[in-house]
């Protein structure tokens, strides 16, 4: 029963790929209960960010499962997609998908060396799973063993330094293009992207901020909380954009927010005044046709990796130190995984055992009916501690082996000397490597 991971990233598709293949948040517990319904499914969570789609599964059978979470992630977007979704998928198989989520919740996966949400994120993702009643007992030790591995990078490696977010990144790419401290910023989104933003914002001196959400509350609650900028309905957005020089976008929508030809209708008004879009979601909250208005410069989350590339030099030092606690992590989860060996052959061979044993006092009773009751129970004793003396060594050296990895060579020895027929349990327990 391997595991296995499904996925498109920044990696192997633009984000107009990944964008038609987000799923929605308010469609995200709907989601993870429709994979329960797939046959060779098991255990299934669900990660995405704005650089990732993945599915990190347990199937039954490896060819009938990709094929299955394939055909949930085509059935999802309806009509047609107009490329070869194949191209921009990967598979990753037993330890290539371990070590991939491993390497994913450090922060090594990420367009961002060592970003700090993704953390969070894959958190969420077992959460949401767990809510959805889509994990079991190896994606739960699979996903804890993860969220250690993360936290153990940040704090004992310095994959985390040098301050920088894909909001912090987009504000640095705005920098490089108009002065900040006089220009009136725009942030679409009250979430982490928007709270960051605010606050790298605020830092730089800039003078007119306004945060625009589509719950006000919220706005209102970052705008009091950090001290700075305005509040706004999302609804003002297009007035808001008449004053405005930078938009940061990050509002988590299923559809574009903002139109080519609201922006052009816009810009007609101020002609000579540029606009600055950096557009943080995905999928993408600004139509990519208003790249082509006059005077718009639209970045996405794409355009940003030279800008990150330029800071992250001292987190690319950390990740030999980073790359150290994922293989611990990484055989620390392996040798539990495959400690599970020891189960199926534990219990067949005591059950073989005590089966041997009744069927042999069952004869023996049958051909000395004379027997007084304390008789038999001191027979029946006897051979208790014969059977039980005979096993302990081996389940004994079973137990020991599962901590080392030896389990599986010693599991095979007793199924071909006890004929345990184990072969089928154990094919459906490995990891597949």
């Amino acid at each position: 029963m391997p595991i296995v991971c499904l996925g498109l990233s920044h990696h192997t598709a633009p984000v107009e790929v990944r964008e038609r293949h987000a799923f929605p948040a308010s469609r995200m517990a709907e989601a993870l209960a429709a994979l329960r319904d797939y046959q060779s499914v098991h255990e299934a969570v669900m990660l995405q960010t704005c650089g990732r789609i993945e599915f990190y599964a347990e199937i039954d059978d490896y060819e009938a499962g990709i094929a299955q979470l394939k055909s949930f992630l085509l059935n999802f977007r309806h009509g047609a997609l107009g490329y070869d979704l194949e191209s921009y998928l990967y598979t990753l198989l037993g330890r290539e998908a371990i070590e991939h989520l491993l390497r994913v919740s450090t922060g090594l996966d990420s367009m961002l060396i060592g970003e700090a949400e993704i953390l969070g994120q894959v958190k969420d993702a077992y959460v949401q799973a767990q809510q959805a009643r889509a994990v079991g007992t190896n994606l739960h030790r699979l996903f804890n063993e993860a969220v250690r591995a993360g936290k153990a990078a940040r704090s004992s490696t310095r994959i985390g330094s040098e301050s920088l977010s894909l909001a912090t990144a987009a504000i640095e790419a705005a920098k490089a293009r108009v002065p900040l401290r006089d220009s009136c910023v725009l942030i679409a989104g009250a979430g982490k992207m928007g709270r960051t933003a605010l606050l790298r914002l605020r830092d730089e001196g800039v003078k007119h901020v306004i945060v625009a959400n589509r719950t006000l509350d919220r706005a209102q609650a970052l705008v009091r909380e950090t001290g700075f900028g305005e509040a706004a309905h999302l609804s003002r957005l297009e007035s808001a954009l008449a004053d405005t020089d930078i938009l940061v976008s990050s509002t988590g929508s299923s559809g574009f927010i903002l139109s080519r030809d609201t922006i052009h209708h816009v810009l007609q008004q101020r002609p000579k005044r540029p606009l600055i879009i950096v557009d943080l979601a995905v999928p993408r909250d600004i139509d990519p046709e208003a790249a082509t208005v006059r005077n718009v410069t639209l970045i996405d989350v794409d355009d940003l990796q030279p800008v990150i590339d330029e800071r992250l030099q001292v987190r690319r030092e950390a990740i030999p130190d980073v790359e150290k606690i994922i293989e611990r992590a990484r055989d620390r989860f392996l040798r539990w995984y495959r400690s599970r060996l020891a189960v199926p052959a534990i219990a067949s061979l005591t059950q073989k055992a005590e089966s041997i044993r009744t069927a042999e006092l069952e004869r023996l009773f049958g051909r000395c009916p004379d027997l007084s009751e304390r008789e038999r129970t001191l027979i029946a004793g006897m051979s208790m501690t014969v059977v039980s003396k005979l096993l302990h060594s081996a389940i004994a050296n079973i137990r020991e082996k599962a901590n080392d990895g030896e389990v599986l060579s010693r599991v095979r020895v007793l199924d071909e000397l006890f004929e345990l027929n184990l072969a089928e349990q154990i094919a459906r327990l490995l990891p597949e490597s």
